[in-house]
């Protein structure tokens, strides 16, 4: 690590504010909590967060790690000691996104770790993986992975640590701590699962646990870090999961069934603590106009001189009421999550969202305040033509001829499509990349002809990286090895695969990216059990190719998928 990135890292550790307690020291169980990219974006993380403050009211000894702001990735330590990472009993991973699973690796081999499981000793720590990403599909990462916490850190971490220290009082080592953490609930010992697929229909499932109740595990900003990317923000989540379906969205059914905090326990949360520190509150969901309580909250932070800022809100919901209070607390820029221009492939990702309803929500929007939209779309949806295509940009200009005085800025910001484990539209292949180029080329001549929109578009090339490393399986790890090996530079490593129809075990890429996956196959993350009926899934995914619609969930009373 350079001395530019060690002054860098003293001056971020004396500008953070602790809200949690200090850990603990001397404690009988070391953690080192590590982020598998750089400091500014692991500070801006909710749940690396939210697992570092289980990890202090537990009183472990737990220090942070991250990547150093540019490469090279070697002589890590500890951020806040310089430790060795090697010196502790575990190091643990939170990981929300697969493209930062190559940065796994970058931390292992910066450590001096080895990066595969059966090359480590019984001196070297346990390392344990969860968050999101690996909640979807950990078979991509499973050779480099000790064990993985299937579910959510405020149901699980706890308990494990309990069995973690009652093994460690014995004496216990590595063996002994994956012995004990085997017994809990959620929790998956790759190492114990042979053959590169890693699951066998008839061997038990591995359940993850999730909080019945978000008020008794309320999920907030425990350090609060100027140089994290919303280092001017107090954030606040306010539900988990998404009662609308949307068949594209692993969140709407991993985090099933949806919960969401009480107005009371959110509104204690951003008035009588975080407002005290920020003046701008990040209010943290899937989707936040449906948030019990959300338009008298906005309101209220606005009279105290705040500003909430929400995540995406859904356009039908958004009411006169949360359209003024959001323009009243000074949010200029609000995003709105059409996902599609046009009503039938709305219809297809069950959005149940009319055109009407986006423009009146904009109009209310501009209304109230509201200077600049944020509109979120996708290409590369199964069944989309290009008549699908150019009906975003012809959204974006009825928007403009309505609020022509009102909103100054419209920003088209779109994603490729890309399949996620444990939703209906998991069968389905990412488009391939020629055609994507394409479609992206024919909306951007579309948008230079709307005055003040601008288009922001992902590259395919990351869309089908992220797509690989959310649909493989266990081959994937010597594809992986390379990218690491390259210093990160992923796509020749691809190509180099796909033209040699494979590379050291591994398939061509293509297999797992543009291949539809048959109804009846056994999928490389169905060994996990989300609590969703996989019948379930297909019947929605054949309501998407029949263009029909289903109605949000209704948690009092319905059972269709299992989730309740």
């Amino acid at each position: 690590m350079s001395r530019a990135q060690e002054s860098r890292d003293r001056e971020r550790l004396a500008a953070e504010v602790h809200l949690a307690p200090r850990p603990a020291k001397g404690s009988d169980l070391s953690v080192c909590l590590a982020y598998a990219n750089t400091y500014p974006v692991g500070m801006a993380n909710l749940g690396f967060q939210a697992i570092y403050g289980i990890l202090v009211r537990a009183g472990v000894q737990v220090e942070r790690a991250f990547l150093p702001d540019e490469p090279p990735y070697e002589r890590l330590r500890s951020l806040e000691t310089g430790r060795p990472l090697s010196s502790f009993a575990v190091v643990a991973f939170s990981i929300s996104f697969e493209t930062d699973y190559v940065h796994l690796l970058d931390v292992l081999a910066g450590a001096g770790l080895p990066l595969y499981r059966d090359q480590r000793t019984g001196y070297d720590p346990l390392i344990v993986v969860g968050g999101p990403a690996t909640f979807l599909n950990p078979e991509p990462i499973a050779e480099f992975v000790d064990l993985f916490l299937i579910g959510e850190g405020e149901e699980m971490v706890p308990e494990w640590l309990d069995a973690l220290r009652a093994a460690r009082r014995g004496g216990g080592r590595r063996a002994e701590l994956l012995s004990a953490s085997a017994a809990i609930e959620g929790a998956y010992l790759p190492g114990e699962r042979g053959g590169f697929a890693n699951v066998d229909a008839a061997a038990p499932r591995v359940r993850r646990r999730y909080v019945a109740r978000l008020d008794d595990a309320p999920t907030r900003s425990q350090i609060l870090a100027p140089d994290a990317v919303f280092g001017d923000m107090f954030l606040v989540e306010a539900s988990r999961g998404c009662e609308w379906g949307c068949r594209f969205c692993a969140a709407g059914f991993m985090y099933r069934p949806v919960r969401h905090r009480s107005a009371r326990s959110l509104r204690d949360d951003v008035l009588g603590t975080a407002l005290e520190h920020r003046k701008t509150v990040g209010l943290v969901g899937a989707e936040m106009a449906s948030q019990p309580g959300i338009a008298a909250l906005c309101r209220e932070v606005a009279e105290r001189g705040g500003r909430a800022s929400p995540s995406s809100l859904k356009a039908d919901l958004i009411g006169p009421e949360l359209a003024a209070a959001l323009g009243g607390n000074a949010t200029r820029s609000v995003t709105v999550a059409p996902e599609a221009g046009s009503e039938r492939m709305r219809r297809v990702i069950n959005k149940n969202l009319t055109e009407d309803e986006i423009l009146r929500a904009a109009e209310l929007l501009a209304a109230g305040g509201v200077s600049a939209l944020k509109l979120y779309s996708m290409i590369g949806l199964p069944t989309e033509t290009d008549h699908d295509v150019l009906a975003i940009a012809d959204l974006a200009a009825k928007i403009r001829a309505r609020l022509a005085r009102g909103v100054g800025r419209i920003t088209l910001s779109i994603n490729p499509f890309v399949p996620k484990p444990w939703t209906p539209l998991q069968w389905e292949p990412m488009l391939d990349l020629k055609t994507l180029r394409e479609r992206a080329q024919l909306l951007r001549r579309a948008v230079q002809r709307i005055p003040g929109a601008s288009l922001d578009v992902e590259s395919p090339r990351e869309a089908y990286w992220q797509t690989l490393l959310s649909r493989g399986d266990r081959r994937v790890a010597p594809l992986l090895v390379k990218v690491h090996e390259s210093g990160g530079a992923f796509w020749p490593v691809v190509q180099e695969a796909v033209r040699a129809g494979g590379m050291d075990g591994c398939p061509s890429p293509d297999e797992f990216v543009h291949r539809r996956y048959e109804p009846d196959e056994w999928l490389p993350w169905d060994f996990i059990d989300h609590h969703v009926d996989k019948r379930y899934l297909l019947v929605e995914w054949r309501k998407a190719l029949l263009e029909r619609e289903t109605p949000p969930c209704d948690v009092a009373t319905c059972h269709s998928c299992s989730a309740c």
